[in-house]
């Protein structure tokens, strides 16, 4: 599978009412920007690769931990919770479809799902975080899967959703992952012949203002 990224990462700045895509490397003529961006999604066929939210590399204490994190795994601090509610608030007010979610089966990235209100996401070993030390040729194969996951088209009408790691981004996308937020999402568009665009980088903050100028 041949994967096809043609724009940089982008920077949103929010501009009156609009808001516009700042390119960090050269702009392409397939760059979506604001509103056409809202639209592009608005009817489906992309796929959007969700760092989960904010999370405190401290593990916490049986104290601290949230309900259902029984291993004592890292979890969404404060930050992390809210941006994700206020992320999945903008997607439904926006009306984005949302089809098929997978996910790391860490407990920030579930938790991260549960707090954007992504219904019933499946739990991947290709998109959970590696352990340290992992052999080469498995995280390899990890970066392969999600460039294949990216290039495949998602139910018609909707938008897939993969919530993951930094390392498996940057593996898998190398320069366009670059600088990857808590919270961000790289946006695909799939092309139909085993390749994929990356045409927006949206971090976590920006759904509710693309959801406010939109109203």
């Amino acid at each position: 599978m041949n994967l096809r990224i043609k724009h940089s990462g982008f920077t949103w700045l929010c501009s009156s009412a609009l808001l516009a895509l700042a390119a960090a490397g050269t702009a392409g003529a397939d760059e979506l920007t604001g509103p056409a961006l809202v639209s592009a999604l608005h009817r489906g066929g992309y796929v959007l690769v969700l760092h989960h939210a904010s999370s405190p590399f401290q593990k916490p204490d049986k104290a601290a931990a949230d309900g259902g994190n029984v291993h004592m795994e890292r979890q969404l601090d404060d930050a992390g919770k809210q941006t994700s509610i206020a992320m999945g608030k903008a997607i439904e007010a926006l009306d984005i479809p949302i089809g098929d979610v997978q996910s790391s089966r860490t407990f920030r990235a579930l938790q991260t799902a549960k707090y954007v209100g992504l219904r019933n996401p499946k739990p991947v070993a290709e998109l959970t975080e590696g352990a340290q030390g992992m052999a080469a040729d498995t995280n390899k194969a990890r970066a392969a899967w999600l460039r294949h996951a990216v290039a495949r088209a998602p139910r018609p009408g909707t938008n897939t959703v993969l919530i993951t790691h930094t390392p498996n981004m940057v593996a898998a996308f190398g320069e366009q992952a670059k600088g990857i937020k808590a919270g961000e999402t790289m946006v695909f568009h799939p092309d139909g012949k085993g390749g994929a665009s990356l045409i927006a980088r949206v971090p976590i903050d920006v759904w509710p203002q693309l959801a406010a100028a939109q109203r």
